[in-house]
């Protein structure tokens, strides 16, 4: 019979573990069980479902609340370091993922919040061993960081933009045609810009739709921008990434950081650093 040390070791490889069969095959199974009922829960907002199918739909919610709930207190009682695991990424989402249906019961439409447990389908990163792909991603963060400041100011400059086109909107066409204010008139040239056009307000005078099709124009000269300076970022980010120790054989650089041959030739890398 197992002491209770031996059962939290023993849950502990199952549940954290991904290194064996039983601790994956239980991370596979509770992701399935998170979309599952992510989607009973994106079903159960159609009026013409949840009506007919009230029950079935309430019955289901509960019972993975229940499951959920009796994984996070597994969690607890097996971690070696419990209040590091309530206090990680995945134990803060753990919690959230199952509060909503509890709130529920005292707050009308909480319920709704519990695809945030979608969030947790973010483990299936471990459980296929994606974390080699990490460094990609890293690669990714790295650029966006570098590219803050421009981005700021682009940002910047596309707020002062829509501040004088929403000033000038309001001016010409006013509360008459929808523009009631100014931050509305503001909140009219940001859906212009991004190309969204909502139709929600539009212009009715002639000089109205000279700006409306000036902003326009703008919107699509400003669009392509984030992405160029993110882009040039990368791309430097990505040289960084390359080694400059040139292949043994051919003598051309450019190899990826961790290659073990040379991509031009073939040739083994292993020892071109010395």
């Amino acid at each position: 019979m197992m002491t209770k040390q031996q059962l939290r070791q023993e849950l502990y490889r199952i549940i954290f573990g991904t290194d064996t069969p039983a601790g994956q095959r239980f991370d596979m199974v509770l992701i399935y069980a998170i979309l599952i009922s992510v989607f009973a829960v994106m079903l159960g907002t159609v009026d013409s479902l949840s009506s007919k199918f009230f029950s079935v739909f309430f019955l289901v919610e509960w019972l993975f609340t229940g499951l959920f709930t009796l994984e996070y207190m597994v969690r607890i009682f097996c971690s070696p370091n419990r209040r590091k695991y309530l206090f990680s990424f995945y134990g803060i989402v753990d919690l959230v993922s199952i509060v909503p249906s509890y709130l529920g019961l005292l707050l009308a439409g909480a319920q709704y919040l519990l695809i945030i447990r979608l969030l947790r389908v973010l483990r299936v990163f471990r459980v296929l061993k994606m974390v080699r792909h990490m460094s990609e991603a890293n690669v990714l963060i790295r650029s966006i960081v570098q590219a803050r400041r421009k981005i700021f100011v682009f940002f910047t400059i596309v707020l002062v933009l829509s501040t004088l086109f929403g000033c000038l909107m309001y001016v010409v066409e006013g509360p008459g045609n929808g523009f009631s204010s100014i931050p509305k008139s503001i909140y009219w040239t940001i859906v212009t810009l991004t190309t969204v056009g909502y139709g929600d307000i539009t212009p009715h005078t002639v000089l109205g739709q000279i700006i409306s099709t000036l902003a326009m124009l703008t919107g699509y000269s400003i669009i392509a921008i984030p992405t160029g300076i993110i882009t040039a970022e990368l791309a430097n980010e990505m040289q960084r990434d390359k080694s400059v120790y040139p292949c043994p054989n051919c003598v051309k650089a450019g190899h990826d950081m961790d290659a073990t041959h040379c991509k031009w030739c073939g040739a083994d890398l292993g020892n071109m650093r010395g």
